[in-house]
């Protein structure tokens, strides 16, 4: 049985180098850009997040040098947000989804524990 060459493959071209795949071409190209930029945003927004817990952590050790007994709300949220920011910034460099998502949820936790420590300092 003979296979069919294409006119690409009898002038020793690889099959989709002709240009017949261009408009193809063209929408994978618009996602890849658009997925540059998402990371991009995302590095920026990581790097945010790890100032601002380093901020959280001087705060939650600071009292702990007055001879104050240390708040472990605010040390497992400090705990779950530099874990989070472990997680966000493997999945952003290697492009995987699941933890992104870890990311997500456990960021949402650590600023949800947060918001308790300042409620519980706020009323006491």
């Amino acid at each position: 049985m003979q296979q069919r060459k294409s006119a690409s493959s009898l002038y020793g071209r690889p099959s989709g180098t002709d240009g017949s795949d261009f408009s193809y071409r063209m929408v994978v190209d618009s996602r890849y850009t658009k997925v540059a930029q998402g990371k991009s945003r995302l590095s920026v927004l990581i790097f945010a997040q790890a100032i601002i817990q380093l901020i959280g952590v001087l705060y939650t050790f600071l009292p702990t040098s007055k001879e104050e007994s240390p708040n472990m709300l605010a040390i497992l949220s400090t705990a779950i947000g530099f874990i989070s920011l472990i997680v966000g910034e493997l999945g952003r460099r290697r492009s995987r989804v699941n933890f992104l998502k870890v990311y997500m949820v456990a960021s949402s936790i650590a600023i949800l524990s947060c918001l308790l420590v300042s409620l519980e300092a706020i009323c006491h």
